[in-house]
């Protein structure tokens, strides 16, 4: 039975959901690392927030684990790069805690121009400092956002609610896209000079790591103040502080810190310093859907084989996925087909596509290609980290989509270079549900592939076919199909056989020793 880890406090709804989809769930909250590596190799499955510190260690010990589901959107507490190398899944849930975490941001910026957290405090202690708090108004100020994806869009949104004018930078925003928002598109000096509100909205990257450090606060104006609701460590918390005690700013409003939780940081004893113990997705409606996202997310994996929102592999949706079935099918036939038949080390790949499979989501179908190619070759290689393992290999890999349609009205072709040459494999569907292979290396031929086969190529001369029919009767071997191809010019021919059982490495040691024979491989799918 398929079984679910919970190790952090979730809405009661996710396992509502992962029992209702038949899935057993066990919600264990607080595991020390030891505990949560002594049991996780029992489960298909682990639901986190942020609690939970997914490492090395704890994977090593996953052996049975498929997915991992990030309520949320960071996925600093997951080691990613491990798990790829494991074939898991990291799945997050982007959109679900999108307007919370938004909300938070304008929630901050407006505290920030009036000053409402040290006006507070202040009233609170008896005092009536009226003259003291002057804030800012907002309208027709601009607000600079860095990180114009998901959130930063609604920020932007709301921001143009209140009449501010925005303009952003982020080097995966297209014009397009910016124009669509109403915003304009800077570069990120341009931005730090001429912005009077910079709300930070990036992931944390090697690209993004501090990237307000000392000399981009130097850029800001004195009147400007600074908001970051996404990552801990996009802020140089030192270089701010210093920028704080030397004007170069307003004041800042920081959600999110380098280290959490942030119980002693030196920021905190600055005035001009708004600070919340990251509560940007902490709403009740927003940790309902986190948790209802990742279950269903989840669900669909483990039962369907639907990826939504994975960071380590393409994405299959519901929807598309029992349309990418036979393709999925068909794709790792095609791989498993090329490895199993790889005489040298592979340098190049490219998977073609052509017809109606050019239409569907192509990326999961080079990523199953691969995992077929390489299975036959090295060990524990899987749809998720096939594309990593390639790489590490120096296998460069390309993707060609045809818009024509040829002599079927959907093809896969594999093509691989190697130091001896390029070969190629090529399949289709027939009645849109049964793979079917049409090419190898060249040569047409029609073969249906079955779990035992036997691959041979020959030189095209008469009697072949009778002393192989012969040989195999002799070892006790039933033929199921027979599939022959032939390439005239080059007087080569390939013959496709299936058996009933396993072919043992006699009955292959006797078959290469026929005349006219140049190549023998026992297949299996």
């Amino acid at each position: 039975m398929t079984k679910v880890l919970i190790s952090d406090k979730l809405s009661p709804e996710a396992k509502k959901i992962f029992e209702a989809a038949g899935i057993k769930v066990d919600q264990k909250i607080g595991l020390k690392p030891e505990a949560l590596a002594k049991i996780i190799g029992g489960y298909d499955g682990l639901a986190v927030r942020s609690a939970t510190k997914v490492t090395a260690d704890i994977l090593n010990q996953a052996k049975n684990l498929k997915v991992i589901g990030r309520a949320g959107i960071g996925v600093d507490n997951i080691d990613l790069e491990t798990a790829t190398e494991r074939g898991i899944v990291v799945m997050n849930t982007p959109f679900g805690n999108s307007i919370t975490t938004a909300e938070h941001a304008i929630a901050m910026l407006l505290s920030l121009a009036r000053n409402i957290p040290r006006a507070n405090t202040s009233t609170k202690d008896g005092k009536w400092e009226k003259s003291k708090f002057m804030g800012v108004e907002v309208n027709g100020k601009m607000l600079g956002i860095i990180g114009c994806g998901n959130i930063g869009s609604i920020v932007a949104s709301r921001a143009q609610g209140l009449s501010m004018k925005v303009q952003a930078y982020d080097p995966y925003l297209s014009a397009e896209r910016a124009y669509d928002l109403g915003i304009k598109k800077v570069d990120l000096t341009e931005l730090l000079q001429s912005s009077d509100f910079v709300s930070l909205h990036a992931p944390k990257t090697s690209a993004t790591e501090n990237i307000i450090d000392y000399d981009a606060l130097s850029l800001m104006k004195e009147s400007a103040f600074l908001i970051n609701c996404a990552r801990g460590g996009l802020v140089d918390e030192a270089a701010l502080g210093e920028a704080l005690d030397e004007g170069l700013i307003a004041g800042a409003a920081l959600d999110v810190f380098a280290v959490e939780p942030a119980t002693d940081n030196p920021l905190f004893k600055q005035g001009n310093i708004i600070a919340t113990p990251h509560l940007g997705a902490s709403t009740t409606e927003a940790q309902v859907k986190v948790a209802v996202q990742v279950a269903e997310q989840m669900s669909d994996f483990l039962l369907h084989g639907a990826v939504s929102n994975a960071l380590n592999m393409p994405s299959i949706s519901a929807e598309e996925a029992p349309k990418l079935k036979p393709y999925m099918a068909l794709a790792h036939q095609v791989g498993s087909f090329a490895g199993q038949i790889a005489d040298a080390a592979i340098q190049k790949v490219r998977v073609e596509y052509e017809g109606a499979v050019a239409e569907l989501n192509t990326r999961p179908l080079t990523a199953i290609v691969l995992e077929g190619l390489l299975k036959p070759l090295l060990s524990g290689v899987n749809m998720v980290n096939a594309p990593v393992v390639a790489k590490e290999r120096n296998i460069d890999i390309s993707e060609l989509i045809h818009d024509r349609e040829g002599d079927y009205h959907t093809l896969l072709r594999l093509v691989i270079e190697t130091d001896k040459g390029v070969r190629s494999i090529a399949g289709t569907l027939f009645a849109n549900t049964r793979p079917r292979i049409v090419s190898v290396h060249g040569v047409e031929i029609e073969a249906e592939l079955t779990e035992h086969m036997l691959y041979i190529t020959n030189e095209d001369k008469p009697g072949f076919i009778g002393a192989l029919g012969t040989a195999l009767g002799e070892s006790g071997v039933n033929i199921g199909t027979f599939n022959l191809g032939r390439d005239k010019e080059r007087k080569t021919a390939i013959a496709l056989v299936s058996v009933d059982e396993a072919i043992a490495p006699e009955v292959v040691d006797k078959v290469s020793h026929l005349e006219h024979v140049r190549t023998v491989k026992p297949l299996q799918f």
